[in-house]
């Protein structure tokens, strides 16, 4: 976690004596990722191949969580973690490294681990993950313990559920790993629900009535149907953000633009991604449509940047920022996230951001109308900062301190 910008708080003129003592609330479940990155094509059947870099990380719904404290907000992730050397390491990770709070997670006793190895070459990633449903809490475990080497340490709670996110976009699979949730999540600003059809969580309909602005994200619809009404939960969502191809679906239209506008007519905020061509957002209480483009950069590692981008979105939204400029932090967020590898290991902090703005204004030939689109970030940022590129320690298991 970035710690050589401290202090900034994007919420900081906002807050207010009787507010939740939580910014963003979220749920599913915690994969171990090994990223090997460095790959000039995909493995051949029957050959070894060798990368020429490698990390491991948290991962699944810790790439959204970590990418959401890093932007400074108070993150709270109900989830089950292994009981295993595994998800002990990820359980510091995100506890002690990014400052979640992991007060309503708990760790299951006997149970494994999910893992995914994920392979990046060719601007995209292949994975390959292996996991077990986790089993419910027993009754009357309301406090947990997260087991040790050397002894316990007590933490309340129970399980989530939630999606494996995917890479390019804020995805979910139908594997096979979703542990049980809660029955009532923790006051918060905000809470991030994964979408399926057919499905229905009781928590997203109580954070909503307890004045959380739910952020609905979705994955590829396995049935076919492509249905808004089985999108169950889409009725409590503040905003719903599908990537072009699956708003298109939904909408049974041919074009992102016209699948937001679309999409506007059932959600107060409709956010579609677009890869390459950047994002398109329509705010359906005022009509008020955004457009920004991507950011050019060299991608290493795709996985996780639609975690980070819904991350960015959320910050800007829960700070009331205009829509556009929601959509431009969104945009460098993902884009800053694409150049390191791993899901939670490359989400960027305000280190990141500053070093950034830092180093494009001084780049010759920048397109004045480019630069003016990131202008709110002066409001934001220090004076001075870091020197760009900012280059990450590799967390990896088994080193110690």
């Amino acid at each position: 976690m970035s710690t050589d910008t401290p202090g900034i708080d994007p919420l900081e003129a906002l807050r207010a004596p009787r507010d939740p003592a939580c910014d963003v609330f979220l749920t599913g479940p915690v994969f171990l990722d090994i990223i090997f990155t460095g790959l000039d094509s995909a493995p051949v059947r029957g050959t070894e191949s060798w990368a020429r870099g490698m990390g491991s990380s948290p991962g699944g719904v810790a790439n959204m969580a970590t990418a959401l404290a890093r932007l400074g907000l108070h993150t709270s992730l109900a989830a089950a973690f292994g009981d295993d050397h595994y998800g002990e390491y990820c359980w510091d990770a995100l506890e002690q490294g990014e400052g979640i709070d992991l007060s309503m997670s708990h760790t299951v006793p006997g149970w494994h681990s999910p893992v995914t190895v994920s392979m990046a070459y060719e601007g995209e990633r292949t994975m390959v993950s292996h996991g077990h449903e986790a089993p419910a809490p027993a009754p009357g475990a309301g406090t947990g313990s997260r087991a040790g080497a050397a002894g316990t340490r007590s933490h309340a709670g129970a399980a989530g559920t939630g999606s494996r996110a995917g890479a390019t976009g804020t995805g979910t699979s139908t594997g096979a790993v979703a542990p049980v949730f809660p029955q009532c999540p923790p006051r918060a600003r905000a809470a991030i629900a994964s979408l399926a059809p057919g499905r229905s969580e009781p928590w997203v309909a109580t954070a909503a009535r307890d004045g959380a602005l739910v952020f609905g994200d979705v994955g590829w619809d396995e049935t076919g149907r492509w249905d808004l009404d089985a999108l169950l939960d889409l009725a409590h969502c503040e905003a719903f953000l599908p990537n072009a191809e699956e708003a298109m679906r939904y909408t049974r239209t041919d074009c992102p633009r016209a699948a937001a506008h679309a999409l506007a007519e059932r959600v107060p905020l409709a956010v579609v991604t677009l890869g390459a061509e950047g994002a398109y957002a329509v705010d359906g209480r005022t009509g008020t449509a955004a457009a920004v483009p991507a950011i050019e950069v060299e991608a290493l590692d795709p996985t996780g940047a639609g975690d980070v981008f819904v991350a960015g979105f959320v910050t800007g939204t829960l700070a009331d920022w205009p829509l556009a400029d929601r959509l431009a932090f969104a945009g460098l967020t993902a884009a800053l996230s694409v150049q390191e590898f791993g899901g939670s290991l490359s989400a960027p902090g305000w280190a990141e951001i500053a070093a950034w703005w830092q180093l494009i204004r001084t780049c010759d030939r920048q397109d004045p109308a480019a630069l003016e689109r990131y202008a709110f970030l002066d409001d934001l940022l220090p004076a001075t900062a870091r020197a760009w590129p900012l280059r990450r320690a590799v967390p990896t298991i088994g080193f110690r301190q």
